[in-house]
């Protein structure tokens, strides 16, 4: 029988001025730690209200957690399980003191990184995260691996199949959320990791499966084509020396084969292309836009909504 296990921290902190509700849903598993479990596709933060509803599974918390409130409506039944055994514990209105230059929230994607939501604007005159999703850094170079991040398939959340070490599995998926976190490979057309294909992921702030934190998205094949119009130079010199500071971090082929890692920028859109999608690319003596398998695995920038 499970049992209520919870250890609590309350600490002088800073909250961000807005908050959001976020609730356990369980669609993938119990994993409180998974994006996909919750409906915001968003592990909770400092700055979400927590509530957890009486469903089928119930979270179990194996790391560091917060969240601003919650409300564990256990007059229905539902339960919350901290596992302290492997470190388990769950902060409650408080944040990491992390330095930002605008205040920002924070966001905990799969595997436990913590990245500070700082924004930038761009040439275009858009404003968007100042790295990308995944990735520890800012970049200092074009080459800067702590700054390349994930890799994503087209319209998968943060359920851990972005991280560059992940596992894989050939057995595509008939749903929008797989269930697992491996990266799912290909060896047949249209190339896609879900069967049967799903255009509607990926669409907007509150779209299916938006990766990004609360307030952005994926950005369109024309927002991130616009940024590439405003570079001194069309290819990776150009790349990096925009405001953005992008990086050259390859990306995962369809049968999961990390490709031109150092010599190539792959950058993903939320715009389909028939049975594909389009992306942004470039390397050292060219940039694009081009449509590609889905289930290729590309670097993610966030855009402001």
């Amino acid at each position: 029988m499970k049992k209520l296990l919870i250890s609590v921290i309350i600490l002088s902190t800073y909250i961000s001025a807005f908050t959001q509700t976020n609730t356990w849903t369980g669609a993938t598993d119990s994993d409180w730690h998974k994006a996909c479990n919750w409906s915001l596709n968003l592990i909770p933060t400092c700055v979400h209200n927590v509530v957890i509803p009486n469903v089928a599974n119930d979270p179990i918390i194996t790391g560091i957690a917060h969240c601003n409130t919650i409300d564990i409506q256990s007059g229905s039944g539902a339960l919350l399980t901290i596992n302290s055994s492997v470190s388990g514990n769950l902060e409650i209105g408080t944040c990491p003191t992390l330095a930002t230059n605008n205040g920002g929230c924070f966001v905990f994607p799969c595997g436990g990184t913590v990245i500070p939501v700082i924004e930038v604007v761009s040439g275009g005159g858009r404003i968007w995260m100042d790295r990308n999703l995944g990735a520890s850094q800012v970049a200092t170079s074009s080459t800067d691996a702590a700054a390349y991040g994930d890799l994503y398939q087209w319209g998968r959340c943060s359920d851990g199949h972005e991280k560059r070490t992940s596992g894989t599995t050939a057995t595509l998926s008939t749903t929008d959320t797989p269930g697992h976190g491996n990266f799912i490979t290909i060896g047949v057309l249209p190339g896609d990791w879900r069967n049967p294909q799903n255009s509607l992921l990926w669409q907007g702030v509150m779209g299916i499966n938006n990766p990004c934190p609360t307030g952005y998205r994926v950005p369109t094949e024309v927002e991130l084509n616009a940024e590439r119009l405003s570079w001194s130079t069309n290819n990776t010199a150009g790349a990096f020396g925009s405001p953005l500071k992008l990086t050259v971090g390859g990306f995962r082929s369809i049968t999961s084969t990390f490709t031109l890692v150092g010599t190539r920028g792959a950058y993903g859109t939320s715009t389909v292309s028939g049975v594909n999608a389009w992306y942004l690319r470039y390397n050292s003596s060219t940039a694009f836009s081009f449509a590609a398998n889905r289930a290729n695995g590309f670097s993610i920038r966030c855009i402001k909504n």
